[in-house]
């Protein structure tokens, strides 16, 4: 049986095609290719404005720093994602405060939220977790009542949608990721989505070293060659080569996203009445879109993944809680204990493998061991 890793891309030759027309045109980074995707992604959510970077973490670094908001204050965010989250907090020298999560969703739960905004507090940055959409309304009205910016790391969730909503439109600021095991890739790559004119604007700036005019801006015969760094900003740009790539790429999210949902519901059928493992829920009011498919199981965790492994199936672990990393463990002095739900989950959570190169037979292949674990 051939290893079936957790997550990959899955690049065809129409995306080879396209990056080989850019590796061939006069423009390779920060050319009108970057423009394209920018506005097919607007298109496809129906937002406003998007800014494409380098990662999924330039995007939350530079919409946290687009807030400009005053050195310590606080932002509430889940301790039950990957570290990126919350060190584009710390990056612009800002305070992250956890809130405890729900355990059927993953994602950050808002009565937890509400004990933790203090007069300090700023911001919420929420995460759709697996590209399930968090409790948006709630976390809205908390918002809305302390008058705080939302943030939402929509890293797992292209193409997801809550209550008929896409994802990209519910927020101040929305971060997607191109990283390979996400929906689409473009190799490396991030975007953040808004429709504050304003945001945009030092957004655009922010990805290019904080200068107000790019490089298209100053090229050709009448261009003048005066610009201004307006920001301290730091070099994010993505090429023109990353996003012709991802312009192919979104033209299949909705065949890959079927994909995904269809292995979802093989999972589901295959696992709902096997005693070992707890499933993932999935709210009537959202269209989930699977990044990843994670389970709880009623054994022994590491036993279980090195038994997975050793069958040549790429289980995972997403994730291991932020505070538990050693960086905030040293620096923050966070009580797990604290966190009951997050350390629940974290002590029983598996990945299993789940992307668009799959088929039926994997999903058996992969449920058959799960059953036969003894």
């Amino acid at each position: 049986m051939k290893f079936i890793p957790y997550g990959r891309q899955w690049i065809d030759d129409r995306d080879i095609e396209e990056v080989v027309k850019i590796l061939k045109s006069d423009w390779i980074t920060t050319g009108p290719t970057v423009t394209k995707f920018e506005d097919a992604v607007c298109k496809m959510i129906g937002c406003q404005y998007a800014a494409a970077v380098n990662s999924g973490t330039s995007a939350l670094d530079i919409a946290v720093q687009s807030l400009e908001l005053p050195k310590g204050s606080e932002i509430i965010t889940t301790p039950f994602t990957f570290a990126a989250t919350s060190n584009s907090i710390l990056y612009n020298g800002l305070k992250p405060v956890f809130a405890d999560i729900y355990k059927d969703t993953r994602n950050i739960n808002p009565d937890e939220i509400r004990k933790k905004v203090t007069a300090k507090t700023k911001a919420i940055s929420y995460v759709d977790f697996a590209g399930h959409p968090a409790a948006i309304d709630e976390i809205s009205e908390i918002a809305q009542e302390y008058d705080l910016y939302l943030i939402e790391d929509a890293s797992h969730a292209l193409g997801a949608e809550y209550k008929g909503k896409k994802i990209g439109n519910l927020a101040d600021l929305t971060i997607f990721s191109f990283h390979p095991v996400k929906h689409i890739t473009t190799g490396e790559g991030g975007m953040v989505t808004t429709s504050h004119e304003s945001l945009y604007s030092k957004l655009k700036m922010l990805r290019n070293h904080g200068i107000d005019k790019d490089a298209r801006e100053r090229y050709g015969k009448d261009a003048l060659y005066a610009y201004d760094m307006k920001y301290l900003g730091r070099n994010y740009r993505i090429t023109d080569i990353q996003c012709a790539l991802g312009i192919s790429q979104l033209k299949k999210l909705d065949t890959f996203i079927e994909k995904r949902q269809h292995l979802a519901q093989v999972y589901y059928e295959l696992l709902e009445n096997v005693d070992s493992v707890e499933l993932p829920s999935q709210k009537e009011y959202v269209s989930h879109v699977w990044h990843i498919y994670t389970v709880l199981l009623n054994k022994e965790r590491d036993a279980f993944f090195k038994y997975m492994r050793q069958n040549n199936v790429g289980v995972n672990v997403h994730y291991i809680p932020v505070y538990r990393h050693s960086y905030y463990s040293t620096h923050f002095g966070i009580d797990p204990e604290e966190f009951p739900v997050t350390e629940e989950v974290f002590k029983r959570i598996i990945t299993l493998p789940l992307h668009p190169q799959m088929d039926d037979e994997d999903v058996e292949y992969i449920t058959a061991l799960i059953k036969s674990y003894r």
